[in-house]
C-alpha cells in the first residue's frame, strides 16, 4: 500500500474525530474517537470537546507516521 500521509489524517480528524483514524485503517480507534468526542462536546456544553478534537486528530497524524516507519 502507499504511504500513509500524516497531514492528511489529522485533517481528516480534525474535521471530523475519528475520519483520519478510518484513513490509517485503524478502526476500533475510529469507533473510539467517533464516540467519545461528540460525547465530551455535548456532556460539557463544548467545555471539554476541543481538547479531546485536537487529540484526535494528533493521534491520527502520529498513527499515520508510525505505519509509515513500520512501527505500528
Amino acid at each position: 500500500m502507499a504511504p500513509y500521509k500524516p497531514g492528511t489524517a489529522a485533517v481528516l480528524s480534525l474535521l471530523i474525530p475519528g475520519v483520519g483514524q478510518i484513513y490509517n485503517g485503524d478502526f476500533l480507534r475510529a469507533a473510539f474517537w467517533l464516540i467519545i468526542t461528540p460525547g465530551f462536546w455535548i456532556g460539557t456544553a463544548g467545555l471539554f470537546g476541543w481538547p479531546f478534537h485536537l487529540i484526535s486528530a494528533y493521534t491520527a497524524h502520529r498513527r499515520a507516521q508510525k505505519k509509515n516507519l513500520g512501527l505500528a
